[in-house]
């Protein structure tokens, strides 16, 4: 069913009896809409103020439900920001976390709360960035001026925070999915759109992801020409580089090729995952799918173990990877694939982002 429904969310046309269907949800997208727009204006208009921090604020976000590439994007920025001798640290809001009593997610140095408490994208974060202090929490602004007084600071990434409009930001990076674009049009819940496309007028620079061939994206950057027609166009694509297992070991893609795997995941986009296996060679036996963000139960695992049975491998992604390091699945093979953000302009796209500083 959720297959199913992802479906008539991405596709852009629908027949009668599926129009009738999702009728409801148009109908909820309505009332969405408004508060969104109305939103907006409040901020737009002056009426809401934004609050600023003393620093060079850059957030990535989107205006779609999940699957752009966020989190990848910020740890490759991070590190090449810090190449720069730029020191920086990260607000996110910790999608799916229980609360925790400190924003901490690391200080750089110790990771200070479980997944759970911090959301697993932080987590993963936190995890991948050595020296880099990670906060979570709806108030950014507050977890900043934190983050400030307790090491020093040159910039923030804000992970994201496209839609987080409370916060000033220098650079506004604005991701978008090259294959499925904004899916059908529709606003939330009827569609996978977080706001309007009139939004994207607020971006600085766009970055398109999952780029094979420009000539592909063609139609999608024609469509953001005419709604912003000064904005400026990256584009991006993923690239696994190795397999990890939860010990921090890690192996080559070549020593995986031709390997028997059982691959599951809880991410927004898995068929992406799949491609990425399947592009790195290895024999996909079966595979298991769960809600992006999931947190594994034990029946979740003994499902895992049982469906698994005379595989090489259990594979699935880091972001997943991170939630299972004290679970049983360990005592089986387990590796996550590890991927890299190319941006196709790289040395021009850091150039306007360096430009801030």
């Amino acid at each position: 069913m959720r297959m199913r429904m992802d479906l008539l969310l991405y596709r852009k046309h629908d027949s009668l009896g599926e129009k009738a269907l999702l009728l409801p949800l148009y109908l909820a997208s309505l009332p969405y809409g408004w508060g969104v727009s109305m939103r907006t204006f409040l901020y737009s208009s002056g009426l809401l103020k934004q609050r600023r921090l003393p620093c060079p604020v850059i957030s990535i976000g989107n205006i779609t439900v999940g699957g752009t590439g966020k989190t990848p994007l910020v740890i490759k920025m991070a590190r090449k920001l810090g190449e720069k001798g730029i020191s920086i640290a990260i607000l996110s809001r910790g999608y799916r976390r229980k609360k925790a009593r400190d924003p901490l997610v690391t200080d750089g140095e110790r990771i200070l709360l479980h997944p759970e408490e911090s959301g697993d994208e932080a987590y993963l974060i936190a995890h991948r960035l050595k020296g880099i202090p990670v906060l979570v929490g709806k108030d950014r602004f507050k977890n900043g001026l934190m983050a400030l007084q307790k090491v020093k600071i040159q910039g923030f990434l804000l992970d994201d925070g496209f839609q987080h409009l409370s916060l000033y930001r220098d650079l506004n990076i604005l991701l978008i999915d090259s294959l499925t674009g904004f899916g059908n049009g529709y606003l939330l819940p009827r569609g996978i759109l977080r706001e309007p496309l009139s939004a994207l007028r607020r971006a600085d620079l766009f970055v398109l992801t999952k780029v094979k061939d420009k000539k592909d994206s063609l139609s999608l950057e024609s469509k953001l020409k005419e709604i912003h027609p000064r904005v400026e166009i990256f584009h991006s694509h993923y690239e696994p580089i190795e397999f990890v297992n939860p010990y921090g070991e890690i192996k080559e893609l070549s020593f995986m090729k031709g390997k028997r795997v059982f691959a599951f995941s809880g991410i927004a986009r898995p068929e992406t995952f799949s491609s990425l296996l399947e592009e790195v060679g290895v024999e996909i036996k079966g595979e298991l799918t769960f809600p992006d963000h999931h947190f594994y139960s034990p029946s979740d695992l003994e499902r895992i173990g049982r469906e698994a049975r005379g595989v090489d491998f259990l594979v699935t992604t880091e972001k997943d990877m991170v939630k299972l390091i004290h679970s049983h699945l360990n005592s089986m093979p387990l590796v996550a694939l590890r991927i890299d953000v190319k941006i196709w302009e790289e040395e021009e796209f850091y150039r306007r982002v360096l430009e801030i500083f």
